[in-house]
Parts: structure tokens; sequence; C-alpha cells
């Protein structure tokens, strides 16, 4: 097949987050199994490795409505796909993706309506006579619509069928229409256009042939009133067409036995260098090195997605108990003043980095005994997935991705690799903390035998990969 990957992120080139690890990760699997993909994505001023892109496309001439785009296109090579690149500094060339790293641009919604349509227009320029146009999120949410709208008649697009991931239902990108002036003369709808605005994600989910959440459970959430974020009547109007998909999880660069960021490797079958991490986390976080006092680590954004209402009033109470806790992670003002002060009075116990490092994060998931995500809501998920392969038990929520890949010690101790909770409340959260402290201290051997078990469970991309070309099959 012949699959247009359409992306405003790609990691190796652009990232904020797991969106740009699928798009990379999902490509090289169709890649692999011998499909001709190609990936579109803006170029950034703030780009890694096109140093050496190679122009192909000057100064391309796109119609928007009565607005004329003039663009250029440059082509790099990740990995053995072809990437394009969309060039337009008025929109790109700016020292963030999506904000100046305070607030979001205020022209994201032009932003992104034109790299959707560029996207369309690039393949007809191309002649790459499309199967599939795999969008992303709100970002490229309008390419359903465009093709449907305007480009259904083009010779190397009317036969493409359009299949939309929905990475993180949470953010939709709502605009006011008269913000994009193209927008008003492109055919949407009355009924696409609440108080003046237009919401990119519901146009995708209504145009798209197919929609995929990443996770089978995150595709249930979906489509109820409380986890669809206001959008539970659309997807329910499209649950024949939605499917849930269990992201990947990259193993050559999360891999206990090759991960060159950590102090020294280990494996299920020598689990002695695991120990080792753990007492080089304890010296870098200045915290007492002791192998027998359980230690608790956590790496995420600090928001109220990830748990910390129901977690901060107990952090307290968890500290109670002979435990050390390890967090690093930025975000909300607020709750980083809250953690930064319970950090400060309970110094020998807690420690807490506001920032982030790549090299510490790998630490952290293989130096701790346990790897705590509470989240309110979680897609997909990669950090639990992470920590399964360096052995460190995940203390998670039944939520989204987390229910599909962590399997508690209570509910089927044959297969367990981590322990679950279901209230999104603090007394839940502190009890299910309670239960995996006592596991690890009265049950040593069991314990051990889990932390081997978790290490050998693995998400394969080439699995997830295969389950999308069923999909891509089965409109085709």
């Amino acid at each position: 097949m012949n699959i247009l990957f359409v992306s405003s992120e790609v990691e190796d080139l652009a990232k904020t987050g797991g969106l740009a690890d699928v798009a990379k990760a999902l490509p090289l699997s169709f890649k692999s199994v011998g499909h001709d993909v190609r990936i579109v994505t803006p170029l950034y001023q703030t780009s890694s490795n096109v140093e050496h892109a190679k122009t192909i496309l000057t100064n391309v001439t796109l119609h928007a409505g009565d607005s004329l785009y003039h663009y250029n296109v440059k082509q790099v090579d990740l990995h053995g796909v072809t990437v394009y690149l969309v060039d337009y500094p008025d929109y790109f060339f700016r020292k963030g993706i999506y904000s100046d790293g305070y607030h979001a641009y205020d022209d994201n919604g032009e932003r992104y309506a034109f790299f959707s349509m560029a996207a369309l227009h690039l393949a007809q320029l191309l002649e790459f006579k499309t199967d599939i146009i795999h969008c992303n999120d709100w970002h490229t949410g309008l390419i359903p619509f465009y093709l449907k709208k305007h480009w259904s008649n083009s010779e190397y697009l009317a036969e493409a069928k359009t299949v939309l991931s929905v990475h993180n239902g949470a953010f939709q990108g709502v605009f006011a229409l008269d913000s994009v002036p193209f927008l008003q003369k492109s055919g949407v709808n009355y009924e696409d256009i609440h108080h003046g605005n237009i919401n990119y994600l519901k146009i995708g989910v209504q145009y798209a042939t197919k929609i995929v959440a990443v996770s089978p459970s995150y595709a249930q959430e979906l489509q109820t009133d409380l986890g669809s974020h206001h959008m539970g009547d659309l997807f329910r109007s499209r649950s024949q067409d939605l499917v849930g998909i269990i992201n990947g999880c990259d193993y050559t660069q999360w891999n206990p036995e090759t991960d060159t960021m950590i102090p020294t490797n280990y494996s299920a079958e020598d689990m002695n260098g695991k120990a080792f991490c753990k007492a080089n986390l304890q010296q870098h976080s200045h915290l007492p090195v002791d192998g027998d006092i359980p230690l608790i680590g956590m790496v995420c954004r600090i928001t109220d997605q990830k748990g910390f209402s129901y977690l901060i009033p107990i952090i307290k109470n968890i500290l109670h108990h002979n435990v050390q806790l390890v967090l690093i992670g930025t975000g909300d003002p607020e709750l980083v003043r809250q953690i930064q002060s319970i950090s400060d009075r309970h110094r020998n116990k807690f420690f807490f980095m506001n920032d982030f490092s790549l090299s510490f994060s790998h630490l952290v998931t293989a130096g701790s005994d346990f790897f705590l995500m509470p989240s309110l809501f979680e897609p997909c998920g990669l950090n639990q997935m992470y920590s399964l392969a360096y052995g460190t038990l995940p203390i998670v929520r039944a939520v989204g991705g987390l229910k599909d890949t962590v399997i508690d010690l209570e509910a089927d101790p044959i297969n367990a690799n981590g322990f679950v909770f279901d209230r999104p409340d603090s007394e839940a959260l502190l009890n299910c903390i309670r239960k995996a402290l006592l596991f690890y201290h009265e049950y040593p051997q069991t314990f051990d035998i889990v932390r081997k078990k978790s290490i050998q469970t693995h998400f394969n991309w080439h699995d997830s990969a295969m389950k999308y070309e069923a999909l891509y099959r089965s409109i085709n």
C-alpha cells in the first residue's frame, strides 16, 4: 500500500511528546514489511537532523480560499523512510513548536489548517497515488474534510481513505472560525461551527474513514461522557468505525541490557545490575543509599491529567512508611510549588527535580523498585512500558493504556506485572501503594519473580503495525 503519514511532530526531527514516537516507529514498521510509506511534517526552526535535507520543490503555490501560499519542500531520510518537510517560515520558523514556552501561538489554527492542506497538495505534486492517509490528532484533523470537499476528484487522491489516530482527545484544536480566513470559504457545514468556533478534532472524527484510539480501553472511554472530553456523542455515533490499537515500545532505546544511559546493564537472567542502578539513583537524588528501602520513581508532566490532585494530598502519608520517592518533571507552577514544599520538608525521603533530563529519566526507570502512574486519564502511556522492561513494577490506575498493559497482583497473581487501582481518589491510590510496599517487604522472593516476569513483557511496534495494516486492508 501507499501510505501518507501526516504528523505535526516526528521523533529525531521534532518532539514534544508520545505522538512523535508513534510518528517515527509506525512508519518504520510499515516500511519493514514492504509498504511505500512517506511522512509529511513541518520544518520547524527547532527541527533536528535536517542539516543535509535536500530541497525538492521550490516556491510551490497553494490556493486556499482567497489566500495564496508559496512554500518549499525539503526531504530527509529517516532510517529508510522518506520524510517531506513543509517549509513555510512564517508559520514554523519559531522558537517553539506549538508555543513560545508559556503561551500557545495565537495563529495555531491557521498554521495547521495550512499544513493539512499542504500535505494533500504535496501528494498531488509528487504524483503519489495514495491508498491511506494516516492523520494524527487535531493538527491534521482537517485532512479528511479537505479530502472529501476539495480533493475527491484528484487523480492521485481520489481512492485515498483516511485514518485518524486520537493520541489524546483532551487536545482538540478549537479555534475561532474567523481566525482562519480561508476556512470560511472551504465548505464547512453550519453544524460544525459552535459559537463561532471550529473544533479540528471533531471535524476529523466526523470525516475520517476510520478512527483509532491508542489503546482498546481508551477507545471505550472515548465513547463515555466522562472519558470523551465532551465528544462522547460523536464518538458513539462513529462506534462502528472506532478501534483501539495499543502503541508499541521502542526497545532499541529502552532496554536494560543495552542502555548506555544507566551505570550498568542487567537482564532478567542477571538482575545484579539493577541494585547498582538503585544505589546510583539514591546517590544522585541525595537520598540514603540503602538497598532494602523500596524506592518509588515517577517521571511525568506535572499536570492534573497525571493524578496529582489525589497524589499530592497523600504524599506525606506515603512518606510515613519506610520508603523513598523520586519525582522528575515540569508543568503546572502551582502543583510544582506544592510538590517542592513537601520535598523540602522530607529531603531524606523525597527528591523532586523540577526539570527534565532524558538520562536521569532512564536512571529513575532502572533504579526504582516501583514506577508510579496514577493518571486521571492516559490514552496509552509509554512510561509503564519502559518500567516493565526494566523490572520496575508499575503502580497505575485502571484507565486507558495503563489498564491494557499492567496486570494487578491481586486480580491475576499468575500473570501479574504490577499494581492497579480503580477510583481516581487519594484513598484508593494510598491503599494500592501500601499493598505494593507490603508485597515488597513480606514476599521478597515472589517480588523478584514478578519483577523478572515484567522484563519479559513486551509491546512490539511490529505487532501494532500489523493491526493497523489489517485495519487499512479492511477499508480498501
